[in-house]
This record gives C-alpha cells, sequence and structure tokens, in this order.
C-alpha cells in the first residue's frame, strides 16, 4: 500500500476528443482535459446530431447569428446549465456548475461564455471561457 497524499486520483488516461491516433496509439488526456473537452463537445455539438443521442448537446454555432441580447443570454444560459448537468454527471457536482453568457461592452458582436464547476473527486473549480 502506498502513501498517496488525500488530493489525488489513480493516473487513468482517458481517450482524447476528437479521437485521433498517435505513434503510440490513441491520443489521451488527463482527467481535468477529458473533462474540459467534454464540455467543448457539449458546447459545440448540436441537439440532432448524435443520432443515438438525439437530445445531446448546446448548439453553440446556431447562436451565431442570432441577436446578442440579455434574452439570449438567458435562454442560452439556462439550456447549456442543463446540457452539462446531464453529460458531466459522476465526474462534477451539479450544484456547482456556474454559466455566463454576455456580451462584453467593447465587442458586442462576441458572445462570451464562462463555465465554472467544481471536479466532485476533488473539490478543485475549474473556470473555462469561451468567445463565439
Amino acid at each position: 500500500m502506498t502513501d498517496r497524499p488525500a488530493t489525488a486520483l489513480p493516473r487513468v488516461r482517458y481517450m482524447a476528443f476528437p479521437f485521433r491516433i498517435e505513434r503510440t496509439g490513441a491520443a489521451t488526456a488527463t482527467r481535468f482535459d477529458h473533462i474540459r473537452q467534454q464540455v467543448e463537445q457539449v458546447l459545440f455539438t448540436s441537439p440532432g446530431e448524435r443520432v443515438f443521442r438525439p437530445e445531446f448537446g448546446f448548439g453553440a454555432r446556431r447562436h451565431v447569428f442570432e441577436p446578442n441580447a440579455a434574452a439570449l443570454w438567458d435562454y442560452a444560459q439556462n439550456r447549456l446549465y442543463g446540457a452539462l448537468a446531464e453529460a458531466l454527471a459522476g465526474e462534477v457536482d451539479p450544484k456547482t456548475i456556474r454559466v455566463e453568457i454576455g456580451a462584453p461592452a467593447d465587442r458586442p458582436e462576441v458572445l462570451l461564455v464562462r463555465i465554472a464547476y467544481i471536479v466532485a473527486a476533488l473539490q478543485k473549480e475549474e473556470v473555462h471561457d469561451f468567445a463565439l
């Protein structure tokens, strides 16, 4: 039995997204990278795009040509929160997921998405920003 710090998890490698083959085989990712890749999959996959999971995804691309206004932000925030809570179940405590959507004053043509959550096993917060 080895002495590990309380915040250490087994060093498990996850299949990377997007899937690709490297010299050593399938590309892999760490746990934190894997969770971030899951967030990206939810954000950029449109509902109906996956055959066996038609409800999966948020569909950020369809929001690109919508008016950048508070009404859209509220709708998108609620929809994205639900999609993330389902996709990250088991990895992230759903009560800790925070989604903020808006536009900076100096660049109103950009939709900013900030996603924050706490990884359940480590109680470590992660924050990701996306500009659409």
